[in-house]
């Protein structure tokens, strides 16, 4: 049985600490790198970004949005980065934000997680608007091949907070899902972390949610370029340090298109994250 996503990531945070590098190729980025805004700037930049993060850091992220608006060559970009970066031996979270219902769900999950998927990574994001049950196919898929669902809970955008802190039989919208995710790994994985994890936004000032009780991984979108920074991350996690997963993408990028400055800013990152987490 393949290790879990769990395990894998903990082994990753071990060894390079736990920062995911943001691999989005935003067209200012891609500019200020002095990369043109089409297909051949985005393999110029996966080759920067994969060479920069061999040995600095043992997860990327990257923004499906900004390869798919390239249309297939974008698509082909963002293959070759998941396939190359997995062999290189790090972990892939490829947010897609993702989510519908049925037959529809079961070929998202079939695109990105397990053996034999086009563009396969170790763990993809999750709407849950339409339910956390409509997303069966992606957590049962996450748990028969050591992957991971990552529900967006709490996220790092303040428009959200409308739904996100609305009431629902007694708890708030992510309340609920938390306590759901909590349930669902009780039952996928018991006596460990389980597949299925949340997305939260680290915002201390924001009421404070039982994130230890997921019992999952969960990913810290927004530090830097949105605001959140370290001593935020690690006020928020403060009750699961060990499973949050800080990601940073345009304040990192900012040092490129010199893959050593890029290597050297997440390497201070990484390692101003080991000591406060």
């Amino acid at each position: 049985m393949a290790d879990s996503f769990a395990e894998r990531f903990a082994a990753a945070r071990a060894r390079y600490g736990p920062l995911v590098l943001g691999a989005d190729p935003h067209a200012q980025v891609l500019a200020d790198w002095g990369l043109p805004d089409d297909a051949e700037g985005l393999e110029r930049f996966t080759d920067i970004v994969l060479a920069a993060a061999d040995g600095t850091v043992g997860l990327v992220k990257p923004q499906s949005a900004f390869y798919e608006r390239h249309g297939w060559r974008g698509v082909r970009a963002l293959t070759r980065l998941t396939e190359s970066a997995r062999a290189q031996g790090l972990l892939v979270i490829l947010d897609v934000k993702r989510g519908d219902v049925g037959s529809t769900n079961a070929a998202y999950a079939q695109a990105y997680l397990g053996d034999g998927a086009p563009v396969q990574a170790d763990a993809v994001t999750v709407h849950p608007y339409l339910g956390l049950a409509a997303a069966g196919d992606f957590t049962s898929r996450a748990a028969e091949s050591g992957s991971a669902v990552l529900i967006v809970v709490r996220s790092s955008n303040p428009e959200g907070r409308a739904v996100q802190s609305a009431g629902a039989g007694g708890l708030t919208v992510e309340q609920r899902l938390l306590a759901d995710i909590g349930a669902l790994n009780a039952r996928l994985a018991p006596g460990r972390l389980g597949p299925v994890g949340a997305v939260i936004g680290p915002d201390p000032s924001l009421p404070p949610l039982d994130l230890a009780a997921v019992n999952g991984p969960l990913l810290a979108p927004g530090v830097g370029a949105q605001g959140a920074t370290p001593a935020d991350v690690a006020a928020v996690f403060a009750a699961c340090p060990d499973r949050v997963m800080p990601s940073a993408s345009r304040s990192l990028l900012a040092a490129g298109p010199g893959t050593a400055a890029l290597r050297d800013a997440a390497a201070r990152l990484n390692e101003e994250f080991r000591a406060l987490l």
